[in-house]
């Protein structure tokens, strides 16, 4: 299962408290799958989670919503955050350690 971060538990936080909706969070949908490039993504604020989302949880109250392909595509990974050299935060997929 997909698991999150300390610090990307703080962001989606941040995110979703503009929402104003205490059931809102992150929410991952596959957009398209590419030949060669591998599985697009979408990633956007919502309101609440969509039939058939898994939702993942965190200690912090942040709430990931993964629809049911990207929860597949998704359930070995890590959600984190980086900081790029603009010091601009982005949402980062990561390799789960074993």
């Amino acid at each position: 299962m997909l698991t999150v971060t300390e610090a990307a538990a703080e962001a989606i936080s941040a995110l979703t408290a503009q929402q104003g909706a205490e059931e809102s969070g992150l929410r991952f949908a596959l957009q398209s799958v590419q030949e060669g490039e591998g599985a697009q993504l979408a990633l956007s604020v919502a309101p609440s989670p969509q039939d058939g989302d898994r939702v993942v949880g965190t200690d912090a109250g942040a709430k990931v919503f993964l629809e049911p392909q990207a929860a597949a595509l998704l359930d070995d990974k890590v959600l984190d955050v980086q900081q790029d050299e603009t010091g601009d935060v982005a949402f980062a997929v990561l390799p789960q350690q074993s």
